[in-house]
């Protein structure tokens, strides 16, 4: 533990990964304060959020260095642990650090460093579920609290897009579109859509769930709010509404938003062309990464977050695509290349075995494949095309935003050029 780093960041106050707190303890060893009610809740929020550091003998509106009386400091870490034992359900673990730190004469007090993981499960704690935001600990609503269970672990006992859609009913689902997912001789039709996800028994009932919705009907929004994509072009390089070239909302069953918002970026995607011995296109960005981006955008969005669309933005010098939701489970931006973890895996699992996709140039036999080589490839044919690598950022947990940035035409290189396409 670097103590300078923690002094500085102590001196600046408490932020969304620290909490200051200080400790009162009786002669006889009793703590008085902070309730353990409270420092439950704080714990469980952090660890519900990104996870952080919680100091136990500094005051948080001063700053100041309080300290915990030394003959006291082993009872007070077990109270800690107790709390965590006891009034955090599923139990949290933290790991917690003895140290000195000098108030402002410079005499050194011994205080407490719990040091707070952001968890993979969701932790209730003695007042209800909170979430660290900024400096506080907030309540988590129903609707949030929902998506953050998806978000982690517990997500696979109670998969949002295995919940059944109120108000929508078997005789909604489009024949056309149901015929794709049944075999002969493999049952009758509701069983075979069980078996895969698209139905599910509720008192006795077949009910379309939400995979069925969003693969099953021409109009997934019409129960499923924002179950769309908005796509948008620009001819310049910021998203101003006055130099808009195309826009649409894209809509119906998925597999089509992925094929219609693909051929939206050929649409309005520049191609250049050198022609000194025949010609030869310079498309903007790969096709190969595009679709993959795509894809990749539906399949794994949360559609738990009804109040957000996957948003396609082009711009002259890049494409943007924001997914809502944060990344699934226990992935990270880092592991992204490495690992492969659906948030919805009945959707990859039913594109990639039954949405068969016959453009060459796309590199796939099925709208997904499910060798988890997806963002590799995205990264790796993008790169190639126009020297800059793309780049994912994560926005709190709410976007996933992927920013593929577009090849530089020949022309700016001194060669001579046609062009097709819109901008």
């Amino acid at each position: 533990m670097n103590l300078g780093a923690l002094q500085q960041r102590i001196r600046l106050g408490e932020d969304s990964t620290l909490e200051l707190m200080r400790v009162s303890v009786s002669a006889a060893g009793k703590v008085l304060a902070p309730h353990a009610d409270g420092l439950s809740d704080e714990l469980a929020a952090m660890a519900n959020a990104s996870g952080g550091t919680l100091v136990l003998g500094v005051e948080d509106k001063t700053r100041a260095v309080t300290g915990i009386p030394l003959p006291h400091i082993d009872a007070v870490e077990a109270w800690v642990t107790a709390i965590c034992t006891d009034r955090i359900k599923p139990p949290l673990d933290v790991s917690t650090r003895h140290v000195e730190l000098p108030d402002e004469t410079g005499a050194v007090h011994p205080v407490i460093v719990l040091e707070v993981p952001r968890s993979l499960w969701v932790h209730q704690s003695a007042n209800g579920y909170f979430r660290r935001v900024g400096h506080a600990k907030r309540a988590l609503p129903p609707d949030a609290l929902a998506r953050l269970f998806q978000q982690r672990s517990q997500a696979r006992i109670i998969r949002f897009e295995e919940q059944e859609v109120p108000g929508l009913r078997f005789d909604d689902f489009d024949a056309l579109l149901l015929r794709r997912f049944l075999r002969p001789g493999q049952g009758d039709v509701t069983a075979q859509l069980h078996r895969l996800h698209l139905l599910r028994d509720t008192d006795g009932v077949d009910v379309p769930t939400v995979a069925g919705a969003l693969l099953c009907t021409l109009a997934p929004s019409r129960w499923l709010r924002n179950a769309e994509i908005i796509a948008v072009a620009h001819h310049g390089t910021k998203n101003n509404p006055d130099e808009q070239i195309d826009a649409r909302d894209i809509g119906g069953p998925l597999d089509r938003q992925v094929l219609d918002a693909f051929h939206f970026v050929e649409r309005n995607m520049t191609t250049a062309a050198r022609k000194p011995l025949g010609r030869i296109d310079y498309p903007q960005y790969a096709a190969i990464a595009v679709f993959e981006a795509i894809v990749n955008a539906v399949a794994h969005r949360d559609y738990s977050l009804h109040s957000q669309r996957t948003r396609l933005f082009m711009f002259r010098d890049r494409l943007e695509i924001h997914s809502p939701g944060g990344l699934p489970n226990t992935l990270s931006l880092e592991s992204m290349t490495r690992l492969s973890v659906p948030r919805n895996e009945v959707l990859a699992s039913l594109f990639g075995r039954y949405y068969p996709v016959e453009d060459p140039r796309l590199g796939h036999s099925f709208l997904m494949e499910r060798r988890g080589f997806g963002v590799e490839t995205i990264l790796r044919e993008s790169e190639q095309l126009s020297g800059r690598r793309p780049v994912y950022e994560q926005i709190d947990d709410l976007e996933l935003c992927l920013t593929i940035f577009a090849a530089v035409p020949p022309e700016r290189e001194g060669a001579p050029t046609g062009e097709t396409g819109k901008q």
